[in-house]
């Protein structure tokens, strides 16, 4: 791969920003890579292992020079990066996020950015529950997707070229409008995530079942409920507070389920069940072979797991 930005500013600097720099630097499609974050305890980390070319204290002098500039912090917090870094934008720079909301952040930031500035919004539908400057890597978004939600008049070219960017850190790019990003993602990760939350809050709060026992006997089903669970509290209330309206249907329908098996259940239909689970069966088949899991036992993990 050939160099795509010149110079890539990063503000936030935790997994996907830090697995972004570990991307780039693989194929080679940045020359310069700039970054910062918020807390002073994050860039002295990135400065001791060597993240970013530079690291800097504020989000304004990240952004000197820019051709790319990254938002990688929690939607809640766009709004106000964007207040900061917009007079420091050099004319022609395209401004991009990796926020898993798409309309709150175009409400959020794209009044706070000069014209003549490229602001296209995008997700990298990739992740782990680890965050930090030491948690990235550079496979995270090899054969994931990164969704590119243009506003109505975004330039072709500088679309085309955060695509390449995309495509050069191992992603599949598609494009959609931010009002069914929202849809599609509060069914695909932000209404799952709040299940697991909730499974996990019920097994503490479960009287008579002892936290060690749900510890000690956690089987494959809450084991992973945990493991969801442990996504940065403060990215996930963000989340919810901006994808209100999807979400809440979504819960909605899940709800309408829910009390379907319930009286399934209650009434001992064996056949519902059944056919309930073999179309659901059907979906998971469908994620492996769209290569999206693996069908490896137990999920691929090794035993010590």
């Amino acid at each position: 791969m050939s160099v795509v930005y010149d110079r890539v500013a990063l503000i936030g600097l935790g997994l996907i920003a830090s697995s972004m720099v570990h991307a780039m630097r693989r194929a080679g499609l940045a020359g310069e890579i700039i970054g910062t974050a918020r807390s002073a305890e994050t860039r002295d980390i990135a400065r001791e292992i060597g993240l970013c070319d530079r690291v800097v204290d504020t989000a304004a002098e990240a952004v000197e020079g820019a051709d790319l500039v990254v938002l990688c912090v929690p939607v809640g917090a766009m709004g106000g990066v964007a207040a900061e870094i917009g007079p420091a934008l050099k004319a022609g720079a395209t401004v991009s996020d990796v926020g898993s909301v798409k309309q709150a952040v175009i409400d959020n930031v794209a009044p706070h950015l000069p014209s003549g500035v490229h602001f296209i919004p995008a997700h990298p539908l990739a992740g782990t529950e680890q965050s930090g400057p030491r948690s990235g890597f550079a496979e995270l978004f090899d054969n994931r997707w990164c969704i590119i939600v243009p506003t109505g008049d975004a330039d072709a070219d500088a679309v085309a070229r955060l695509r390449a960017l995309w495509e050069g850190m191992g992603s599949f790019v598609d494009t959609m409008e931010p009002e069914h990003h929202d849809l599609v993602l509060a069914v695909t990760s932000h209404t799952p995530h709040l299940i697991a939350y909730t499974m996990v809050g019920v097994a503490d709060d479960l009287s008579r079942v002892t936290d060690s026992e749900v510890i000690k006997y956690s089987a494959a089903g809450f084991r992973d409920f945990t493991r969801i669970a442990a996504s940065d509290p403060t990215m996930w209330r963000d989340v919810f507070l901006n994808n209100k309206e999807a979400t809440l249907e979504i819960l909605g329908r899940f709800t309408e389920e829910l009390f379907a098996l319930q009286r399934a259940i209650r009434q001992g239909d064996g056949e519902m069940l059944h056919d309930y689970f073999t179309h659901t069966r059907a979906i998971r088949r469908g994620i492996i072979e769209a290569g999206q899991d693996t069908d490896a036992p137990n999920f691929g993990r090794s035993p010590t797991k």
